[in-house]
């Protein structure tokens, strides 16, 4: 995915300055995926170049002129086409699974205490994301269209984190109980 494409979801759900919508991407689709707000501002320019997104200077007392962006027809229609696009499943690509498979060549004592300080860390974010969750959407209200599709995300974020977690653990059990065995 490029992070026009994202830019694109995030617009469609509501206009924005640069700065609206790098501050949206830090609390939000910046979960699931990141950008810096300096690429954000370039890819920005990039879009309105592109006639993807329309700028409108909107003058403020006391403050330079901000530009709110908006997607255009020509982006919508981007947007529906990279929808219907597919996408290749995705691949764990983990540099902490590695050193446990590699644990035997290394200092274990380390080792659990960097997979304590991913689990601690995933932990966080599973409260973080559970929180949204509760505040976001509750329980008795029903949703539908975008309310829903931002909820199903979020439901795969937190069982991605849940996930994580659980292996955490496991492999902190398993860790712990191979290092207090007498070596065969």
């Amino acid at each position: 995915m490029a992070l026009e494409h994202a830019i694109l979801v995030a617009l469609s759900e509501q206009s924005g300055s640069g700065y609206e919508l790098a501050r949206r991407f830090d609390r939000s689709i910046g979960f699931f995926w990141s950008a810096t707000h300096q690429q954000i501002y370039r890819v920005l320019k990039r879009m309105d170049d592109a006639g993807w997104v329309r700028g409108e200077s909107i003058a403020q007392d006391g403050r330079p002129d901000k530009k709110v962006y908006r997607v255009s027809s020509a982006g919508r229609a981007e947007l529906a086409r990279w929808i219907a696009e597919p996408t290749e499943p995705a691949h764990l690509r983990n540099e902490l699974a590695v050193k446990i498979r590699g644990a035997s060549y290394g200092d274990t004592a380390s080792l659990l205490a960097e997979v304590r300080r991913h689990r601690d860390e995933h932990a966080a974010r599973l409260d973080l994301y559970e929180r949204i969750a509760r505040h976001d959407f509750p329980a008795t209200r029903r949703r539908t269209g975008r309310a829903l599709h931002q909820y199903l995300v979020l439901r795969g974020g937190i069982r991605i984190e849940e996930g994580f977690v659980a292996w955490c653990d496991e492999v902190l059990g398993a860790l712990t109980a191979d290092s207090t065995r007498e070596p065969s």
